[in-house]
């Protein structure tokens, strides 16, 4: 008979592992939590915004932050590594995806998905904080007057954010948990909250629901890599670790009664390929697995205003706005983000990726001094805007795991575009919003070179991928987010959404992590459990 170290092992601490942690927890499961990032500190979080060593996180090169982006062939994902996952990068943004989401064919004769998941929106909302954002500024008003511009003012709105506005720099105790919490400091409007927020204001994952899931007993441990899961005899998994970087330091194996794997897209697929493909130890794991990723039809574009302006002051994003029924706007400031000095280009239009590159290198060569003016400018993250654009409308790529070309040894994740259902690189409409930007404003408009010379699709908000489904030659797992062939093993992260969301989609992907606990399989009766916390976040409620 197995002896096992927990009732559950959870993989990653990102919205949906963390939101899992705690509510099994609450329910009377030990858990443990592996995240194969680091436990960062406030000082870790300031020590970032001058050190790209403790920014970027590329272990084996030396660089143990938490910031990383990924380019594949068709498509450059942007992502984090650290106790928190994502929520730590995230801008804070909580927003409902709209009525298709819900009615997509594709998921919808799963369940009612409207009636299921709104009490756990509504949970979700209060444990994240959320607040409507009540900082504009002049960043905001070049927002509205582009919105203006495409005949979309009447849908321009301060967004929902997950942040302490408080008293600006003043700390208080926990205003949101009753005394559960950690003590909250009002946000300083520093536009820094996309590097980690060290301040205490941006209701990041460790300031709620993994601050409580260790207050009530659940173990984090950092630093820990999971590279296979094992079936054990009898029922249950083993879980081989290793540390990130460390090739000499051993750490011991995990036992579980059951596993959720929630280390995001990226960090679930190459898991389960290596299990399924290489290992031979998940043999029944879905040939649905890579298949169905989406990028939320994502484009981001820049505007750097004039020298002399400061559009700085206020938290990341602030404003929205829909150009179109099918496409959201956000802005964002990205102070600290110094690396986007290396990304911006010529604003250029065209679908057809060879014609677009080709021509943004002849305006590089044509105006090479105008693109170092702008790589160089003094006050660069102050005066720059970044527009993410995203759109609902359906695009589809495939992951898969091959030999990469560089180390035939080595299999890895590589992507493939789907005929017909390619990813875009170009959105029009983002191009039209930018320059309208541009013109209100009074600064220069710019893509990013990836998308202008690499034919990609830029997103922080990679989807798909293990997506539900009623068998195994549907989807990866079933609406219970169990996986086919393999009892005892879940997904609860945004690799089983299997349709475009449009906005923002960490609201979301809390949601359905709090569905899945849920519904989770009891735990033995003489366990003690407690009922569920919640939180009543300060000031007004955003729309739900």
């Amino acid at each position: 008979m197995s002896t096992f170290d927990a009732d559950v092992v959870v993989i990653g601490s990102g919205f949906g592992g963390a939101t899992t942690a705690l509510r099994l927890t609450e329910a009377g499961h030990r858990v443990i939590v592996l995240e194969r990032g680091k436990r960062l500190s406030d000082d870790d979080l300031l020590r970032a915004r001058k050190d790209p060593r403790a920014y970027l996180w590329q272990p084996h090169a030396g660089m143990r932050g938490f910031f990383w982006q990924r380019i594949f062939k068709d498509v450059g994902i942007i992502g984090a590594s650290g106790v928190g996952g994502g929520s730590i990068v995230w801008a804070g943004v909580l927003l409902e995806p709209d009525d298709a989401f819900y009615r997509d064919p594709v998921w919808a004769h799963l369940a009612d998905w409207r009636s299921e998941l709104a009490p756990h929106f509504e949970r979700a909302a209060r444990m994240l904080g959320r607040v409507t954002n009540q900082h504009l500024g002049p960043m905001d008003d070049h927002l509205l007057a582009a919105a203006r511009a495409v005949g979309a003012e009447k849908t321009f709105a301060p967004v929902p954010v997950a942040i302490h506005f408080g008293r600006e720099g003043v700390t208080e105790p926990d205003p949101f948990f009753g005394g559960e919490g950690p003590a909250r400091t009002g946000c300083r409007l520093c536009g820094e909250c996309l590097l980690g927020c060290p301040y205490g204001a941006k209701n990041q994952l460790t300031r709620n629901y993994l601050h409580l899931a260790e207050r009530y007993g659940a173990e984090i441990r950092a630093e820990h890599d999971v590279t296979a899961i094992t079936p054990l005899p009898g029922g249950g998994y083993e879980l081989t670790v290793r540390h990130p970087w460390r090739r000499g330091v051993a750490q011991p194996s995990v036992r579980a009664r059951r596993v959720v794997l929630a280390g995001g897209v990226l960090g679930s697929l190459e898991l389960l390929f290596r299990c399924r493909d290489e290992l031979g130890t998940l043999p029944h794991v879905s040939p649905e697995l890579g298949r169905h990723v989406r990028t939320n039809s994502e484009a981001l574009t820049a505007i750097q205003q004039p020298p002399g302006q400061d559009l700085s002051h206020g938290p990341t994003i602030t404003s929205d706005f829909h150009p179109d029924a099918d496409t959201h706007i956000t802005q964002n400031r990205y102070i600290g983000g110094w690396h986007m000095r290396f990304q911006i280009g010529p604003i250029v239009d065209g679908h057809r990726p060879g014609r677009r590159a080709a021509r943004t290198l002849l305006e590089l060569l044509r105006r090479p001094l105008r693109q170092i003016k702008a790589m160089t400018a003094k006050d660069f993250e102050r005066r720059l805007t970044v527009l993410t654009v995203m759109q609902k409308l359906d695009n589809e790529l495939t992951f898969e795991h091959r030999r990469s070309p560089f180390r035939p040894w080595r299999r890895v994740l590589r992507s493939r575009s789907v005929a017909g259902r390619e990813a875009p690189s170009f959105l029009p409409v983002a191009n039209e919003v930018t320059r309208a930007y541009a013109e209100a404003s009074g600064g220069d408009a710019f893509n990013l070179l990836g998308e202008t010379l690499g034919g990609l699709s830029v997103t922080a908000h990679i989807l798909g991928g293990a997506v539900m489904g009623r068998h195994a030659g549907e989807g990866v797992v079933d609406a219970d987010h169990e996986v086919f062939g393999h009892p005892g093993l879940y997904i609860a992260d945004a690799s089983t959404i299997p349709v475009n969301l449009g906005v923002n989609p960490s609201l979301t992907i809390t949601a359905m992590a709090e569905r899945f606990a849920a519904g989770f399989p009891a735990a033995s009766p003489e366990r003690e459990r407690r009922e569920p916390i919640d939180a009543v976040p300060a000031g007004t409620a955003g729309p739900s």
